[in-house]
């Protein structure tokens, strides 16, 4: 992971989706102050602005820090604040974080997971070659447990993740790829590559 600059909502986000979301929840007798109830659902409204969000957050996974192709259809709004918790906060602009299915999926709705919105920066490194990401080990003991636990809910260095991070500072190697490619579609790992004097 590394820091994402929260971006302004959009000017018909209002309309489209927090009106529209308020509104089902009165229909359907959400308190949207409290947890859901079992058996009730939330309309997704979120998806509404889907768009917007791929746009605004630069097509990248806020928490792999990679480039999602909208075209495989693997790009969801993270709600960072579970929905299922407090439903007020499934149609806001600021508690969506731009996600790749697979890592929302392993998010749900724990708590554990940092917030790429106040990450500070370097607290997650990679080792180049193999792909491995751990924490800074000149951060304080507490906060390394905070990068290790994210790491280990949504997957961050499984051997899938490891592979497609190597592979992609590989390319840049080989000269297969320009900086310029590896900045846009795998930015933790062009950062990591500059933080550790390789480009």
């Amino acid at each position: 992971m590394i820091p994402v600059v929260a971006k302004a909502e959009p000017a018909d986000f209002n309309a489209n989706v927090r009106a529209r979301g308020a509104k089902s929840m009165r229909a359907k007798g959400i308190d949207p102050d409290v947890p859901l109830p079992s058996g009730k659902k939330l309309s997704p409204f979120w998806r509404d602005c889907l768009d917007d969000l791929y746009r605004e957050y630069n097509q990248t996974c806020a928490y792999l820090a990679v480039y999602i192709e909208r075209a495989v259809g693997g790009v969801t709004a993270d709600h960072f604040v579970a929905k299922s918790k407090l439903p007020r906060r499934a149609y806001e602009w600021d508690n969506f974080r731009l996600a790749s299915a697979i890592v929302n999926a392993r998010k749900c709705d724990f708590d554990d997971v940092l917030d790429p919105f106040v990450l500070p920066p370097q607290w997650f490194q990679i080792e180049l070659v193999s792909g491995r990401i751990y924490p800074n080990p000149g951060i304080n003991p507490v906060d390394i447990d905070r990068v290790d636990e994210t790491i280990k809910r949504v997957g961050l260095d499984n051997d899938i993740n490891r592979k497609m991070r190597a592979t992609h500072f590989q390319d840049y190697c080989a000269g297969d790829i320009s900086e310029n490619f590896l900045r846009r579609h795998s930015p933790l790992v062009h950062f990591e590559a500059q933080r550790q004097g390789l480009l």
